[in-house]
């Protein structure tokens, strides 16, 4: 079976770390350009003065970067999320929102850089709103790309 960008969406919203956790992939883009993810803040994703906790919202940032890149590079590609950075701006409340891009061009330089089995380490930015649009949080994720090696080997022979 296929992974669709809809599937996906909905398999990591019923995922239990998700799932449990308030966050909600509400959609992938058709061309694995941008996905967007909520997290709900709720009695188990509140810290002790009943804001976000810190954690949860780092969470709702871990792979989705990554994906993009993987499906965007295809099956030849090892991709993985390496680092995260986040820095809380205001506390908050509510549901928060969080918008991933990753624009083809972007996509097609890091595929040029990686190819020969080059690694590539690349910092992705996205910033965290919540439901009156105001900055909360901004996060840095640092992505680890490289061409798998029977691509280069085959490329070389």
């Amino acid at each position: 079976m296929r992974i669709t960008p809809r599937r996906l969406a909905i398999g990591m919203s019923l995922w239990i770390p998700n799932l449990f956790s308030g966050i909600r992939v509400r959609r992938f883009a058709d061309d694995w350009t941008t996905a967007t993810v909520e997290l709900h803040v709720n009695v188990f994703t509140r810290n002790y003065v009943k804001t976000a906790f810190g954690g949860s919202m780092s969470a709702m940032t871990d792979p989705y970067f990554f994906m993009l890149v993987m499906h965007q590079l295809g099956r030849d590609y090892v991709v993985w999320d390496t680092k995260g950075e986040i820095e809380f701006l205001k506390p908050c409340r509510g549901v928060l929102t969080a918008e991933f891009v990753v624009s083809r061009e972007r996509a097609a330089e890091i595929r040029q850089r990686a190819q020969g089995g080059a690694k590539v380490l690349e910092w992705f930015e996205t910033i965290i709103t919540d439901r009156d649009g105001d900055v909360v949080a901004k996060v840095r994720r640092e992505v680890y790309i490289r061409e798998k090696r029977r691509v280069t080997s085959a490329r070389d022979s």
